[in-house]
């Protein structure tokens, strides 16, 4: 994800990006499965500045218990990471705005 520069986020800005977003895929992940079901989950989120864009890489790799054979686990790694982008769009929108007063 690309955004353009409005104003520079800050690194505690950026890093808090990060953290709200690896939040909300984990979060998402866990309202579909039951931790219990989950064997392994990777989650990383990198940000920084190219030019002047800000960039977000989201990861996010899930193994599931082979008793969930029905559970498309691609599909919920699609999600998480949609749901996880969708977070720091809006983090950087609410920032902006407090930002602008």
């Amino acid at each position: 994800m690309e955004e353009p520069e409005a104003s520079s986020p800050s690194s505690d800005q950026i890093e808090r990006l990060c953290e709200i977003a690896e939040e909300a895929a984990r979060n998402h992940i866990l309202s579909k499965v039951s931790k219990s079901e989950v064997s392994d989950l990777n989650i990383t989120v990198e940000a920084g500045r190219r030019e002047k864009n800000l960039i977000v890489d989201v990861d996010v790799e899930v193994r599931l218990s082979p008793l969930l054979k029905d559970l498309d686990a691609k599909r919920l790694v699609k999600e998480a990471v949609g749901v996880a982008f969708k977070s720091a769009a809006k983090f950087l929108r609410e920032d902006q705005c407090h930002s602008k007063r």
